[in-house]
Order: structure tokens, then C-alpha cells, then sequence
């Protein structure tokens, strides 16, 4: 039986408040435990939750960039459960009528070695507040209870099932991380929890139109672990129906060292929480102007930037897309074109999606962190326009760039000059490797004029042998056209 994967994602993303979304209390990560909670994160008798506006303001932000409705009234209500990290007994958050509604997101997937757009639409976006976290390490077979998160500020973002694969999944969860760093609203923090997903699971018969009992996995708090735990989970799920058995309807967890799901607890209904409008905060209420003045101070979205690269770059969407995945790479791409100029702004994309990308990835760091600087880049890829190296000789000089982790303006220059890399292309020079090249591959020569195309690219790389690759590859290709007559 074939079977179609139906994934949707819930992302837990931390906002960038100084304070906690109902208090005063700061949120700076890494205080020791309990030094970050006040009366009103501890649910202390008489204390009242007070809306932080920033957070509201953030969740504004994310919902204009998503091109949602942000709700005229929403209200907040009680999640009435137990946990030991929960102080009050339940979780401030947003139920029938949420902040942020609808809304979608589009971003760039491989496909079967390709590279295709995707769009998945969200269902809402809502604030709500963080509890507390239980610390099961180093407390003599004793669990701690660390408050300091508790009212942490969290926008909770729902998509639809839209996704179909591990990699959708991943895909859209790097565009949404991206989307939210861009805005500033989510320091997008993975390891300290600023963001995080839990992804809920089915499968079905293809073709079949109902959902199969979907599985939610908790905290998920890396793309890799996403990826695996997704992954696990649908073969678990189709293992499970095709040996007879029934899919239950539960909260998993990850475990990364044994890469496998296992049982957290059965899954509850909305109705097991008991929601009801909180007593303590009145509804909402965002009039247009609010809206107008956040609008305001957005900054170029990405969508609007690709759009932009498009019409004044020339660059493919393709290129765009992929150049504005973060506001780092963009700001780089922009940044190289300013000094190389526009006509050098697909070589720039290129180089960024090629040797740049590769050589990031296998450091395991981001664009910011590159030891070749945006300007750095934009001399090299001038000296390539300019004849004074080949494409193939840029590699090295990027490579050696990458090395010296310089701050020289000058560093692709110095690098050329030291090691003596320029390209050869004065027509004497190179006519008379070209007839020593002839001359010694007689054969080679015979075989092209009986027809043999193979035969010309074999004396192309001779003739680069013989100038040690600094030959101009254009003026000698024509070079030896002529000769060749």
C-alpha cells in the first residue's frame, strides 16, 4: 500500500521582550534558578497579570509579514492542567479568538534534486505564556523546579497539515526561524529554547481524503532532531497499521541518542483543559492605527526584497529566494554589489550559492561569521570580470581568503600578487605556448581535424598544463581555433 505523510507544526517561538508577557520579571537566559520569578509568575495570592505591549507588538509584526488578520478583539484564557513547573495550575494563552489568524508562508524545498517553491498556510498565531521548567540532573534522584521561565512571552505558531514530508517540515521551520530573526521579534536561539516545534504526525492511504490519528512529538528544539523524529514516527506509524495494529492518538517525545519516539501520555482534548476567559485580563482591543504604526516601522520583508533583486539585479527567483532566506545573506549579497556594481550581481549570487554556501556549511557557521568579507568577495569577483584571474584560479585565491581570516580590504589583490596567480593573456605569450602545445600532441591535433571533438578539449588542457591553469581560457580557446584553422 502507498501511503501520503500529513504533517502540521506548532512552533513555541520566545519573543524579544526585556520582560515577562504578564510581569515585570526579566528573561535573561542562564540566571540561576528562581532569581527571575516575581509574586505574579509564582501566582502568589492577590497579585494581577499586567499585557506587556511589547509582546502584543511583536505578535502585530508577525502576522502583517505573514499577510494575516490581526484581530480587532482577542482574548486571553485560561489552559487549566497540572504540572509541577505550572505555579498557578494553568497556562495563560489565547483559545477561540487568537491574536493572529491565517495568514502563509512560502519557501524553497528539494524535491527529488530539485528545488521547488512551497507555500503552506498557517492557522493562527497566538500569545501565550511559557511555565517553568523541571530539572532532572544532578538533584540526588530528586527533580529541581527552576521558575525562572515561567511568563516567559511566547507567540505559539500553527500551520495547517499541509506538509508531506520530513523535509517540507524542515523547510518550513528554517523559513519561519529566519522570518521571525528578520523581524527581530525571536532571538531564534534553538539550544536555550527561544524556538522550538512540536510536530504533529499522521498518515493515510493515498488518495484517501480523512486524516489517519495523528501522534504530536514535543519539543523538538533543532532542524536535525525534527527531521529524525519526524521520520521515525511515520515508519512507526505505517509499521504499526500494516502489522494489524491501531495508531493511538498520544504526545511523544524524541530521544536523539536512541533516535526513536516513545509514549509521553495519551493525548488530551480541548475540552480536558477546561479553557475559559481569564477573569484577571480584559479582552484585546488593536485599533488600525496600531496596526498602521507597526506597519510603519517593519523593515523590508523578504518577499518584498526578492521582488526587488528580481526587477533591479536580474537574478532568477530561484537566486532571490535563496538570497533572502536571512537578512545576514541578503545584506551581504547587497553589500557585494555596492562595491563590484550591479553587473556583477548573478556572479555574486553564484558565489554565494556555491563556494560561499559549501565552504559556510562545512565550517558549520553562518554568513556572519564568514572570515571573507561581503567587500572582500566583490574585489575578487572583479578581478575574475577583469581578466586578472580565471574562475578556476578565483577558487584558490577564495580558498587562501578563507585561511588567512584577514580584514584587508586588499586581501584578493595581495593573494594574486604573492603567489604570483595572474592570468596570463597577452597574445604573444600564449601564441607561443599554443604552438608548443601542437607541436607535441600530433596526435591529438589529427584526431580533432578528422572530426573528433574530444581531441580539442584534451589540447585545452594541455595548453592550461602548460601555463599552470593562468592561462586566459577564452583567448586561448580562440587561439587555438585559429591555429587549428
Amino acid at each position: 500500500m502507498q501511503w501520503e505523510v500529513v504533517i502540521g507544526l506548532e512552533t513555541h517561538t520566545q519573543l524579544t521582550t526585556a520582560s515577562k508577557i504578564f510581569s515585570g520579571a526579566p528573561i535573561a537566559f542562564g540566571a540561576a534558578p528562581n532569581t527571575q520569578a516575581c509574586p505574579v509568575d509564582l501566582a502568589l495570592p492577590g497579585v494581577l497579570p499586567v499585557l506587556n505591549r511589547g509582546a502584543v507588538e511583536r505578535a502585530i509584526q508577525f502576522g502583517l509579514a505573514i499577510g494575516a488578520t490581526i484581530a480587532p478583539r482577542s482574548v486571553f484564557a485560561r489552559k487549566n492542567y497540572f504540572y509541577p513547573d505550572l505555579p498557578k495550575g494553568y497556562q495563560i494563552s489565547q483559545f477561540e479568538i487568537p491574536v493572529v489568524q491565517g495568514g502563509s508562508l512560502s519557501f524553497v524545498v528539494e524535491k527529488d534534486g530539485k528545488a521547488e517553491m512551497k507555500t503552506v498556510n498557517l492557522t493562527r498565531a497566538h500569545l501565550e505564556e511559557d511555565a517553568g521548567k523541571s530539572l532532572h540532573e544532578d538533584y540526588h534522584g530528586m527533580t529541581g523546579i527552576d521558575l525562572n521561565r515561567a511568563g516567559t512571552p511566547l507567540l505559539e505558531i500553527v500551520t495547517e497539515p499541509e506538509m508531506r514530508s520530513a523535509a517540507e517540515a524542515v523547510a518550513y521551520a528554517k523559513a519561519l526561524h529566519s522570518l521571525v530573526m528578520w523581524l527581530g521579534i525571536c532571538d531564534g536561539n534553538m539550544q536555550e529554547g527561544s524556538f522550538r516545534c512540536d510536530a504533529n504526525v499522521s498518515v493515510r492511504p493515498v488518495g484517501q481524503k480523512e486524516f489517519g490519528t495523528r501522534c504530536e512529538i514535543k519539543n523538538l528544539n533543532s532542524f536535525r532532531f525534527l527531521e529524525e523524529a519526524i521520520n521515525y514516527e511515520v515508519r512507526r506509524q505505517i509499521e504499526l497499521i500494516e502489522d494489524g495494529g491501531t495508531v493511538v492518538q498520544e504526545t511523544r517525545l524524541y530521544d536523539p541518542d536512541r533516535k526513536e519516539t516513545r509514549s509521553m501520555r495519551s493525548k488530551e482534548d480541548a475540552m480536558d483543559y477546561r479553557y475559559f476567559p481569564d477573569p484577571d485580563l480584559p479582552p484585546l482591543m488593536i485599533a488600525q492605527e496600531w496596526i498602521d504604526r507597526v506597519k510603519a516601522s517593519l523593515p523590508e520583508l523578504p518577499g518584498a526584497m526578492r521582488e526587488r533583486f528580481v526587477k533591479d539585479f536580474g537574478l532568477p527567483e530561484y537566486d532571490a529566494m535563496v538570497l533572502t532566506q536571512s537578512k545576514a545573506m541578503a545584506a551581504y549579497f547587497e553589500a557585494i554589489v555596492t562595491v563590484a556594481g550591479k553587473e556583477q550581481a548573478k556572479p555574486a549570487a553564484n558565489w554565494m550559492m556555491g563556494d560561499v554556501a559549501s565552504t559556510l556549511n562545512r565550517e558549520g557557521i553562518d554568513i556572519g561569521e564568514s572570515p571573507v568579507g561581503a567587500a572582500q568577495l566583490a574585489v575578487l569577483l572583479k578581478r575574475i570580470a577583469d581578466g586578472t584571474i580565471s574562475n578556476k584560479i578565483a577558487k584558490e585565491v577564495f580558498a587562501a581568503m578563507w585561511e588567512a581570516k584577514s580584514s584587508s580590504a586588499s586581501l584578493a589583490d595581495d593573494i594574486i600578487e604573492s603567489k604570483g596567480l595572474k592570468q596570463i593573456s597577452d597574445t604573444g605569450a600564449l601564441e607561443k605556448i599554443v604552438d608548443e602545445v601542437l607541436a607535441a600532441n600530433a596526435k591529438s591535433v589529427e584526431e580533432y581535424r578528422a572530426g573528433k571533438e574530444k581531441a580539442f578539449n584534451a589540447l585545452i588542457g594541455q595548453a592550461m598544463k602548460a601555463t599552470q591553469g593562468k592561462a586566459n581560457p577564452a583567448q586561448l580557446t580562440e587561439l587555438l581555433k585559429q591555429k587549428l584553422g
